[in-house]
């Protein structure tokens, strides 16, 4: 099985296979490369629907140039704790914000949440926002604001009275009961349209069993949260060194 890196012609090979609706795993055993490293190459470089082989041969050849910059230049780099590779750190973030961008989040919106939630403190100045992804205080504030109006942060200040956007438990699970109102909403309004375009007719039964269908994920989804609750209370188990 080769190793390195993808060659220009193996991620022109990806496109195609995208382009053809093949999973990872198919693309990948075509390449004869890891299905891995195939989901990594496509989820940082814009996802399915929007990788280019030619922008992603580029934006590998920059990270690697980047990469080989000597370390005074990255003096504004945040430092990582815990022994961790910081371009792993970056990747990763590029591609959990990637996943973000899919769900529909705009571009910048989807590397501020990322970047906090890959905090250990998750939370974080506007200030440090800004430093850690190396974009404008204005930047940030538009992302910010987004991402309040739609719940999935929150602000608080800190000891210097400084304000500080946080990502944490009750923030996930409030903005999951969001998405299930929301939802639940999008019913209520299907069935409106049922005496609008009145009973019995095709378009009210399409309504019906839309508001029918919306009534019951939005009711899972709200059922499935108060349940799960309780797990993003609790500490992940580690597995042991060893037999007891």
């Amino acid at each position: 099985m080769p190793g390195g890196r993808l060659t220009q012609q193996e991620r022109q090979q990806i496109a195609l296979g995208l382009a053809d609706d093949l999973a990872y795993a198919e693309i990948a055993r075509r390449l004869d490369r890891p299905t891995s490293t195939v989901t990594r190459e496509v989820m940082r470089n814009g996802g399915p629907t929007a990788y280019r082989a030619d922008l992603a041969h580029r934006a590998t050849e920059h990270r690697a140039h980047r990469r080989r910059r000597p370390a005074s230049r990255d003096a504004g780099a945040p430092a990582q704790g815990h022994g961790r590779d910081a371009e792993a750190v970056r990747e990763y973030e590029e591609m959990f914000a990637t996943v973000f961008m899919q769900s529909g989040l705009p571009r910048m919106t989807a590397r501020v949440l990322a970047c906090l939630y890959t905090t250990d403190a998750g939370s974080l100045t506007a200030a440090e926002l800004a430093g850690r992804l190396r974009i404008s205080p204005a930047s940030v504030s538009k992302a910010i604001a987004f991402l309040e109006g739609q719940g999935l942060i929150r602000r608080e200040r800190d000891e210097r009275r400084r304000e500080r956007y946080v990502v944490d438990d009750d923030v996930l699970y409030q903005s999951t009961m969001a998405s299930a109102r929301a939802t639940a909403h999008l019913g209520e309004i299907a069935r409106q349209g049922v005496g609008v375009l009145g009973a019995g007719t095709p378009a009210a039964a399409r309504l019906e069993n839309i508001a029918r269908f919306v009534d019951f994920v939005s009711e899972s989804i709200a059922r499935a949260a108060d349940q799960a609750r309780e797990i993003l209370h609790s500490k992940p188990e580690r597995a042991s060194d060893g037999p007891a």
